[in-house]
């Protein structure tokens, strides 16, 4: 069984050009999983899971968006071993009351009803070349030619005192949040009495930013600038300050 097992991890990397042993980050959300360091960190520090909840979260993860069935799911995480249905029920919970999630409206964890689970979020490679200070400042908005530096993970904007702070009383408290990864950002209105809009759009549902759009939070005007990991600035002429 464990030779099986490390055949079906063996063909999901070498399909994804990856091979085992391979160290690979990768974000999703707010998140950082490092399954080499075995680190699972968000915007407030390490999250804290369980040895086996975070093998899970790594089989579930490597073989996205996959469904893997309880059966197979059973012969990885414990080969050999016989352990009832609800001790993989038991990882799932922890992993979602973990990451916040949610079995009604999964953001991560899907269950894929009479069969297994498969995970569902969107997930990105981090570049090993991205240092720390490049990750801090690759993304950023511009207010009045005022540079308000995005860091990776989620970014609050509005008027509370800790919060990227928006000064207008046509801002909420907690307006709107822009979630920054290695590779891209998600806008997010967070219910917002006079709402959060992007290229003129109302905002909904999460958005994914591009470098040189238009932001307006209540009625304040931002424009959002990225660069590429490595440094390279995207493309965009627009003649605000960079």
């Amino acid at each position: 069984m464990r030779a099986l097992a490390r055949a079906v991890l063996g063909d999901f990397w070498a399909i994804h050009g990856f091979s085992i042993g391979t160290v690979v980050k990768l974000r999703f959300g707010e998140l950082t999983f490092d399954a080499d360091t075995r680190q699972l960190v968000g915007a407030d520090g390490e999250v804290h899971l369980s040895p086996k909840a975070f093998e899970l979260l790594k089989i579930l993860v490597e073989h996205r968006p996959r469904a893997l069935s309880k059966n197979e799911l059973h012969e990885l995480l414990w080969p050999a071993t016989f352990v009832t249905e609800a001790n993989l029920a038991s990882l799932v919970a922890e992993i979602r009351d973990s990451l916040g999630d949610d079995a009604r409206h999964p953001r991560f964890v899907r269950t894929a009803h009479r069969f297994g689970y498969a995970f569902c979020g969107e997930a990105a490679v981090v570049p090993e070349s991205a240092s720390p200070s490049e990750a801090a400042s690759f993304c950023w908005l511009l207010k009045d030619g005022r540079r308000l530096p995005l860091r990776i993970g989620e970014n609050i904007l509005g008027r509370d005192d800790d919060v990227i702070q928006i000064d207008s009383p046509t801002v909420s408290r907690r307006h709107a949040r822009i979630v920054i990864t290695a590779v891209d950002a998600l806008l997010e209105d967070l219910g917002s009495k006079n709402g959060t809009f992007t290229q003129g759009a109302p905002v909904s549902t999460p958005v994914r930013l591009a470098d040189g759009d238009e932001l307006r939070i209540g009625s304040v005007v931002l424009r959002f600038r990225m660069t590429l990991p490595k440094g390279a600035t995207a493309t965009w002429s627009g003649d605000e300050q960079s």
